[in-house]
C-alpha cells in the first residue's frame, strides 16, 4: 500500500549489507555503499526522502550509521535513526539493514539494494535491474 500525491507515491524501501568487522571504517564504507546504490538505483533526490532508519546487529558498536548518511549532501533535514536488529539465533553476523521511506512517481519500480553477504537475506532482490 502507498499513499500518494498528484505526482508521488509514498514508497518504503529495504535494502542491507553486511561490515568486514566492527570497525568505524569498515562500517562507514558498508554504510556509504548502500545509501549511494539505494539513491542510484532508486534516482532519489534529497527532497523525497521522509525517513531512513538503520538497524544492526548487535556485533557492530563502533559507530552510528545514520552519522554516517547524515554527511551526504542535502541530508541534513533528513529524518534518521539507529536501532539495534532483534537478535536471532543463526541470524547474518555484522549486517547493516535499512528502511528508507521515500516519495516516487507511481509507475517507477521501487528497487531494494541487499550488498555482500546481505545477498543471503533476500536473493530475489539482490540482482541489479
Amino acid at each position: 500500500m502507498a499513499l500518494q500525491n498528484k505526482n508521488h507515491c509514498l514508497r518504503g524501501l529495504r535494502g542491507a549489507t553486511t561490515s568486514q568487522d566492527n570497525s568505524v571504517a569498515a562500517i562507514e564504507k558498508a554504510v556509504a555503499e548502500l545509501v549511494t546504490e539505494l539513491v542510484k538505483r532508486n534516482e532519489i533526490k534529497p527532497e523525497q526522502i521522509v525517513s531512513i532508519t538503520f538497524s544492526v546487529t548487535a556485533d557492530l558498536n563502533a559507530c552510528f550509521p545514520a552519522a554516517i548518511a547524515r554527511k551526504q549532501p542535502g541530508w541534513e533535514h533528513v529524518a534518521l535513526l539507529d536501532c539495534q536488529q532483534m537478535a536471532v539465533e543463526g541470524d547474518l553476523n555484522h549486517c547493516i539493514r535499512i528502511l528508507a521511506h521515500v516519495w516516487l512517481p507511481p509507475e517507477q519500480i521501487p528497487q531494494h539494494p541487499y550488498l555482500e553477504e546481505a545477498t543471503l537475506l533476500r536473493p530475489d532482490r539482490s540482482k541489479k535491474t
